[in-house]
């Protein structure tokens, strides 16, 4: 593979980045070309030491991703940076994917869970209140008949304890999301070899 080839390929490939990155990712290439040619080498063999220009890519737009998902930290930047280490090989589809999607079912599931208490909490708070009105129409649990005022306080309890489980769910989110970073970043610099 020539020089302009190798450049023309590489530049297709880093579609996804922005102008400024990709032109200065060419820049650099360009000066290996020419100190290659200043040492003797021919443009297929500098090309062929610095590898295939369409991994290089994927390799680039990986360390984009991640850069964008830690300077804005979103949803979206994050399952970019996932799937961008995914398409890295079938190494990463075990190891980035299958604990990625398992880590966020249990996240999934304590939210569903803290959303619950907190629901049925209100829910016992309005039973509570209601109880004395509409007792004769309401099938509420047994303690309810015999102190409506120890329900009501319960209520107010677990209304608590489930607006601090999802307090808590959310700064478990925060320390997931730096942590998964942190994993893409280590398995990048096992299959790289190199500092992401």
């Amino acid at each position: 593979m020539r020089k302009a080839e190798f450049l023309n390929t590489l530049e297709q490939s880093l579609s996804n980045i922005s102008v400024e990155e990709r032109n200065e990712i060419l820049y650099d290439y360009e000066e290996h070309f020419q100190m290659g040619l200043e040492q003797g080498k021919t443009e297929e063999e500098i090309a062929a030491s610095l590898g295939d220009p369409k991994n290089l890519a994927k390799e680039f737009t990986v360390g984009h991703a991640l850069k964008r998902a830690e300077t804005d930290t979103s949803t979206t930047n994050v399952l970019r940076a996932v799937f961008a280490t995914i398409s890295l090989g079938f190494f990463n589809v075990i190891f980035i994917l299958g604990p990625f999607l398992a880590l966020v079912g249990i996240l999934t599931a304590l939210f569903a869970a803290a959303f619950g208490i907190t629901i049925s909490g209100v829910a016992m708070f309005g039973g509570s209140i209601l109880f004395p009105f509409f007792g004769w129409s309401m099938h509420l649990p047994f303690s309810i008949h015999m102190n409506p005022l120890a329900t009501f306080f319960a209520a107010i309890g677990t209304t608590a304890l489930g607006i601090l489980f999802i307090i808590g769910n959310c700064y478990l989110s925060m320390y997931f999301y730096k942590a998964t970073l942190q994993y893409i970043k280590l398995n990048l610099r096992i299959i790289t070899g190199r500092r992401v």
